[in-house]
């Protein structure tokens, strides 16, 4: 029997977020419970979810990057992809009560602060 993983498209303009996470959760991602996806852009993540859509449970999206913001994309995805409904918790290095409520009023389902506290998003990981 096929182990159930849970995947997450993590977006993120900065591309050392990559190897970070697959050194954080290298235990989970060797077991098959997480299986993480990157996009380095808001357009990247667009096209991703063209394509994984029904597979994306959950979406950990920075909200300060070039081009597309993390905001700009929360809104696409809750229009674009309204079912399966992915989760989506937005990422930010300001405590910015502005973007929280920006987040939250675009159907954020969380929200993360960076630098990220890894035992917290973990935490959170496992109510999924």
């Amino acid at each position: 029997m096929e182990n159930e993983h849970t995947k997450i498209l993590v977006v993120d303009d900065e591309q050392d977020i990559k190897s970070l996470f697959e050194m954080k959760f290298r235990r989970e991602i060797r077991r098959g419970e997480l299986d993480f996806s990157f996009a380095f852009s808001g357009e990247e993540a667009l096209n991703f979810m063209q394509d994984h859509a029904s597979e994306v449970v959950l979406i950990l999206s920075d909200i300060n990057m070039p081009g597309m913001s993390g905001i700009e994309l929360l809104k696409k995805i809750r229009v674009d992809h309204p079912s399966p409904h992915p989760k989506v918790m937005m990422i930010t290095a300001y405590n910015d009560d502005d973007y929280y409520q920006q987040a939250i009023r675009n159907g954020a389902n969380d929200f993360l602060t960076k630098p990220l506290d890894f035992s917290i998003l973990k935490e959170k990981l496992e109510t999924l």
